[in-house]
């Protein structure tokens, strides 16, 4: 039995199992050392290599720019951690404090961090989803198996769906002159993360560099070859497209299957936790032994309302997880809220695209800044009066200042003597997110509702 002074105790010589070899999982176990923890590590990894970083894969791996198997993540300092790699986490038993093991052994824990993060979406059809040539893009294997591809000179390249992913690989494509045809089911490329007056501008930026791009339709059937290799593409419109090379860029499923049955508040959009990053059972009631952190994490963030929002971002994931670190060794009165805006960046066709705050939240953007024309500007979303969100191509600058409004609640729409008084940023107009009732590719933040269970969710108007 834990002495009184737990929190004492734990730092000394408890056990701390970390389950996801991820950013989120890395700077959580950096974290934990550096605040004095000394007791038992360990790291529990689906995959066969420590933590790499993800976002070059896409951005740079693809286009020759780094090497997939050279993106290890740089260690901080020493964690002293017992590596369990290649070996994925199938089950959770709360009650005995064990982490079940896909080769069969059990790992028992004091404190349990979660940091599973995401995996690609499959193409839905599992024998289409065999075709030699058909990809996703999540992992270093993906993305080595990809640039191999790529390398050989396909005919053309297929990419399904054109949210940041999928845009970002067909501008690799482009780069090296690779013909790409890309197929997205609402009206316009990341429309679901920055509606559809950002998507405007996005389409234009794929056809003016060559993308063969097909809105409005969805991708029905992958067509093979008699030797097993996809062949064309067919869509909604009935058109058939050829291609040798297809990617499925379909967004990202939450890793929280292991977890069926634990007893925790996940499902589909993840692991519910408070803003002190601890997790809800299924119940809605709180742990305080089983924290989360990273793309996996539902947390309620209070500068949107309280509701629960899911985060695919690089900078979230490092400070969730050291919020959750230091929380888990803490006593009570130490801990402190995670509170991190949250913030993404995209380098598509030439173009910077940075983003704070929570776009999707927004129900009106007004250009504040430069001209959409140009691709050289600042949108400022609102919602409900207030400054929610702020999205720049090619215009880094004014983010800091934008999320500083954010932060305190600013009104909306902006008046500021320095904001540019071109005739598209005089009023705010529809945002023009896409109905909810139709599928569109999720945006890199997700709201939730206001339930820590999965079982009923609450989802904000015109944001899925």
């Amino acid at each position: 039995m834990p002495p009184a002074d737990y929190p004492d105790w734990l730092r000394r010589e408890g056990r701390i199992v970390i389950v996801g070899a991820s950013l989120a999982g890395l700077r959580g176990a950096e974290t934990l050392r550096a605040e004095g923890f000394a007791g038992e590590l360990t790291m529990i990894g689906d995959e066969p290599y420590e933590p790499y970083d993800r976002p070059p894969l896409s951005k740079g791996v693809l286009l020759g720019k780094a090497e997939p198997h050279h993106t290890e993540l740089p260690h901080r300092l020493e964690i002293d951690a017992k590596w369990r790699l290649g070996v994925a986490a199938t089950g959770l038993d709360m009650e005995a404090r064990r982490v079940r093991l896909a080769d069969g052994d059990e790992v028992e824990y004091d404190r349990l961090l979660i940091a599973t993060g995401v995996r690609a979406r499959p193409w839905p059809k599992e024998e289409e989803a065999r075709l030699d040539g058909v990809f996703t893009l999540r992992t270093r294997d993906d993305a080595a198996a990809l640039l191999r591809r790529l390398k050989a000179g396909p005919r053309r390249v297929f990419v399904i769906g054109a949210g940041f992913t999928g845009s970002e690989i067909a501008s690799a494509c482009r780069e090296q002159g690779i013909p790409v045809t890309v197929a997205e089911r609402a009206g316009a490329p990341l429309v679901g993360a920055l509606g559809g007056v950002i998507g405007a501008v996005a389409a234009e930026m794929h056809r003016e560099n060559g993308v063969d791009l097909r809105t409005g339709v969805m991708v029905t059937a992958l067509e093979g070859d008699p030797a097993g290799r996809v062949r064309a593409v067919h869509l909604s419109d009935e058109n058939v497209v050829e291609a040798d090379v297809v990617v499925v860029g379909l967004g990202a499923v939450r890793n929280t299957d292991w977890l069926t049955g634990s007893g925790l508040g996940a499902g589909p959009r993840g692991v519910a936790c408070d803003a002190g990053c601890r997790a809800f059972d299924f119940r809605g009631i709180v742990t305080d032994d089983v924290f989360v952190a990273g793309d996996v994490a539902r947390s309620p963030h209070a500068l949107f309302g309280y509701q629960f929002l899911s985060l695919e971002h690089w900078g979230n994931a490092v400070a969730q997880a050291e919020t959750a670190a230091h929380n888990m060794v803490s006593s009570s009165a130490e801990r402190r809220p995670h509170l991190w805006v949250p913030a993404f960046w995209s380098s598509q066709f030439g173009v910077n695209i940075k983003s704070v705050g929570v776009p999707p939240m927004g129900d009106q953007i007004m250009i504040t800044q430069g001209s959409l024309a140009e691709r050289r500007f600042v949108g400022v979303y609102g919602h409900q009066g207030r400054t929610i969100a702020a999205v720049s191509f090619d215009n880094t600058r004014w983010l800091e200042f934008y999320q500083r409004q954010i932060e305190r609640g600013a009104p909306f729409p902006v008046e500021f003597p320095t904001v540019d008084r071109r005739p598209e940023g005089r009023v705010p107009v529809d945002a023009a997110f896409p109905d909810p009732a139709l599928p569109t590719h999720a945006p890199m933040v997700t709201l939730s509702g206001y339930s820590p269970t999965d079982q009923q969710l609450v989802f904000h108007p015109a944001r899925h």
